[in-house]
């Protein structure tokens, strides 16, 4: 980048003479578009941008070279050089056999790693024949009550040689339990299985929804995983600090980075409390990204973070290993992007995103299908979306070199700006007590539901175009093939589980619940205690009731 202020002066006195003598008469002659050229986070775009807008930029500090600090430019040294990102295909429906066949399925086309997607009742600590239940079992994922489920789940897919990411944060202290307790059935240790469980549970309060108890109980669980984990399950990571479902619900790429690294320090804040070693459990850290659709401003908006989190480890948290510093996350394309007017419009979109990603340096990805605005995606979809990945990686030649856009004065200046925007807001929350206290004021929330707004209005009144819906609509457009869960599948997994109950060793069950509950009104860890109660056959629900009656239920009352 140019530095010396001579050759600075010169390169502004050329682009007013530019501006002048060509970029004038060309506007006179033919109108620049009648739009907001500006940011999903509310900055306007330049037209132009050139060494003027990087001037204070330090190539060594703000930079480096992959794999060190401040990891900008990516977390390892070779990048996809190295090996490809890990592709992965987020999937889950009905019983645990549908899901299985669906993994097995995914695993033969090329996926390198599952993502299992729960259904609400699973998500919500509610077995299958629960009233609360009713109509959702299977429906926006798998439905798992018991060992017994996460055991067919998983059937003849080797645990010891995949990883396998959990989207599930309330209750995942059980399925983690759940899914260690199927790895010991299959002859694997706990030492040996590796993959993710989402964990987050901040960010439900924040955006989602799917909470069971008051955030400060929520908490211990979480850090009680954290523990347990970095002792028993090494190659685990122990949650995936989710700014995913901040952007579904509406936030700006500013916010969602903002929030996400806030919810991240409140978590290792409240791990440091519980008394552990920052560098004990830091690297089994990860998080979790949306790529909307704004190509430029997303590759810059992963670069941010990256910087942003090994300057908060290391300044903040005094953390001593450089795997501390990491920023590893994995990646979904925006599923509040796609469309359910002309759906195959979504490969698209998807494709771009997708691309967003890798160039942004990624460490898993998943890509939506084009049908997920109408249903759960059909078979031939998912394969669509997962050859978008392939396509990328083996054809397009940007996994070639290591972060191919650095230097760009456009990518460079948004990536200052982001963080300056970013780091104002951590700056809010700080000020408010931290993200748990700035939750129960409800101040995150307030801030998407205004940039929803904004988002909304700008569709409705076409400062936003989204082709298909408010331009370019067709109204001879052709009936979409759709999956569709069997309702017959509901009644099959209540009966499973009441059958598990009939016939399971009543003695040993109810003895894991007491001990889990006696835990609960104190303060030991309770991943063993869980841990027992699935070996035992007790249920998600069971599990979750012993929790919700020592520790309460959640209800939102935001502070105007």
């Amino acid at each position: 980048m140019a530095k010396d202020e001579r050759e600075l002066k010169k390169i502004s006195e050329a682009r007013a003479r530019w501006e002048k003598d060509l970029l004038e008469p060309a506007i006179g002659k033919h109108a620049e578009r009648k739009k907001a050229f500006k940011s999903s986070s509310g900055y306007e775009f330049k037209r132009l941008y050139t060494p003027e807008h990087v001037r204070d930029l330090d190539y060594l500090r703000d930079l480096g070279l992959p794999g060190q600090e401040p990891y900008t430019r990516g977390v390892q040294p070779t990048m996809y050089r190295g090996r490809f990102w890990t592709m992965r295909q987020y999937a889950g429906f009905g019983t645990a056999e549908e899901s299985n066949a669906r993994y097995r399925y995914l695993l033969s086309q090329g996926t390198t790693g599952l993502s299992v997607a729960f259904d609400l009742p699973t998500q919500m600590g509610y077995d299958s024949d629960h009233a609360m239940a009713t109509g959702e079992v299977g429906r926006t994922g798998v439905a798992i009550d018991s060992v017994e489920d996460m055991e067919v789940m998983f059937r003849e897919i080797p645990m010891e040689k995949i990883t396998t990411s959990m989207t599930i944060n309330a209750t995942a202290a059980v399925l983690l339990s759940l899914y260690i307790a199927v790895a010991e059935r299959q002859g694997v240790p706990a030492a040996r299985i590796g993959g993710t469980v989402q964990n987050d549970i901040l960010k439900e309060y924040i955006a989602r929804g799917t909470y069971i108890y008051p955030p400060r109980h929520s908490m211990r669980i979480v850090t009680d995983v954290f523990a347990y984990a970095s002792e028993h399950v090494p190659r685990w990571n122990t949650i995936s600090i989710s700014g995913y479902h901040i952007r579904e619900a509406g936030s700006t790429a500013v916010q969602e980075v903002a929030f996400t690294l806030a919810n991240g320090i409140a978590y290792v804040q409240a791990a440091l409390d519980a008394g552990l070693d920052v560098d004990r459990f830091a690297s089994r850290l990860a998080f979790f990204f949306n790529v909307h659709n704004n190509f430029i401003e997303e590759i810059a908006k992963f670069r941010a973070a990256r910087r942003m989190w090994a300057r908060i480890m290391r300044e903040r948290f005094h953390a001593k290993k450089d795997q501390s510093l990491l920023l590893r996350f994995h990646s979904q394309t925006a599923g509040a992007t796609l469309t359910a007017q002309q759906p195959n419009n979504n490969v698209v979109r998807v494709a771009i995103q997708a691309l967003a990603a890798v160039l942004g340096g990624t460490q898993s990805l998943h890509t939506n299908s084009r049908d997920e605005a109408l249903a759960l995606p059909t078979e031939e979809s998912a394969t669509i979306a997962l050859r978008s990945q392939q396509i990328i990686a083996h054809e397009s030649g940007v996994a070639d070199i290591i972060d191919p856009l650095a230097g760009s004065y456009a990518v460079e200046a948004l990536t200052n700006q982001i963080e300056e925007e970013a780091t104002k807001y951590i700056e809010k929350i700080d000020k408010l007590g931290g993200s748990v206290a700035a939750i129960e004021q409800g101040y995150q929330q307030r801030e998407i539901q205004e940039a929803a707004y904004r988002y909304q209005r700008d569709i409705e009144t076409d400062e936003q175009i989204i082709v298909g819906v408010n331009a370019y609509q067709d109204e001879k457009e052709a009936p979409f093939e759709i999956h569709r869960v069997d309702p017959v599948l509901e009644e099959q997994q209540r009966k499973r589980v009441q059958d598990l109950r009939a016939r399971r060793d009543k003695t040993r069950a109810g003895e894991a619940i007491a001990a889990l509950s006696e835990a609960a009104a104190g303060t030991e860890n309770l991943m063993p205690r869980i841990l027992e109660c699935v070996r035992a056959n007790c249920t998600l629900g069971e599990v979750s009731d012993t929790l919700r009656e020592k520790f309460g239920i959640y209800r939102e009352s935001l502070k105007m």
